[in-house]
């Protein structure tokens, strides 16, 4: 969380597998209910409704304004981050971001989204908020988790942000986004999940439950029989060789460029790869994206105020 004159910037990573903040992350999960739920740990009341966050498995929506749940998850997090400095009244400014390609055709839609209510109300763990909603600002995943960096950058390099539902690349010289040069499919780690649980229902008749896969996923192994963690480990494999196919469809080359990989499928990449890690490069911070819309919201915020002087 940023300050900018009297107003705070929040920067929000609306994730399909979990949402993050500059200093927090939870689960993309929710659940609404017309009473109040026996279980209230991470509850969230608002609109009469009471909502706990963190439980279930949030679809794929390409268009995340096409339900209520996003602007709910938006107001928990920022009650996450307000929470952290022991507010519970402000005026935030959102900074978010859409995946690379779709960024233009839903920017104005999702800003009107998370911008619905100007003044907003609600209860999360307990605590009573009250949020003024003064702007919201979306920029482009991916890009945003280098940008403090990009300075840094030489020559030729690739943005890879794989995360739960798509899987974003940029193509950059000297640190500079060649717009013509990105792309967003829907092959985030979720596709690999599912891959699995297919494979592994075929192979043995049986079904895996998704905390071994994530587990394996993210560690390499899990308490399982060997026999099981190959059938896994092959698939996931698999997975891995077809990102870095469709990486070279994007004009990637191992031997002239700087990959840069971020979001979740960063470990699928470290547990699971085969080729050479010589030029590849992992931004492990979770919170990467998030921090990096705040750090571009308040860049052009400051550069705007000092053009009205």
């Amino acid at each position: 969380m940023k300050s900018f004159k009297d107003k705070v910037i929040i920067g929000i990573d609306h994730g399909y597998g979990n949402i993050k903040t500059a200093n927090h992350c939870f689960k993309t999960g929710i659940t609404a209910h017309d009473s109040e739920p026996l279980f209230t740990k991470d509850m969230l009341v608002y609109n009469d409704k009471y909502y706990l966050i963190g439980e279930g498995h949030k679809e794929f929506l390409p268009e995340k304004q096409n339900d209520e749940d996003y602007y709910v998850l938006t107001l928990a997090a920022i009650a996450t981050e307000l929470s952290g400095s022991n507010l519970t009244e402000a005026d935030v400014i959102i900074a978010a971001g859409l995946p690379l390609t779709w960024t233009s055709g839903q920017k104005s839609d999702f800003a009107a989204y998370l911008s619905k209510n100007k003044e907003v109300e609600f209860t999360f763990r307990n605590v009573d908020y009250h949020i003024r909603i003064s702007d919201v600002k979306i920029y482009p995943q991916g890009y945003s988790a280098v940008v403090p960096i990009k300075s840094t950058l030489k020559g030729l390099s690739m943005v890879a942000d794989i995360g739960n539902g798509t899987m974003n690349t940029l193509y950059l010289v000297n640190g500079r986004p060649q717009s013509g040069m990105m792309y967003t499919e829907k092959f985030g780690t979720y596709q690999c999940t599912l891959a699995i649980r297919e494979g592994f229902m075929r192979k043995t008749r049986r079904e895996l439950n998704d905390y071994i896969i994530d587990e394996v996923l993210r560690t390499g192994t899990a308490d399982i029989p060997d026999s099981d963690l190959e059938i896994i480990t092959a698939i996931a494999e698999e997975y891995v060789a077809e990102i870095f196919r469709r990486l070279r469809e994007h004009h990637y080359d191992e031997d002239s460029m700087d990959l840069y990989v971020c979001g979740g499928g960063g470990c699928l990449i470290k547990n699971f790869y085969q080729g050479s890690f010589t030029r590849v490069k992992f931004i492990d911070d979770i919170c990467a994206a998030a921090k990096g819309y705040e750090y571009l919201a308040n860049v052009y915020l400051r550069a705007e105020a000092k053009n009205e002087r």
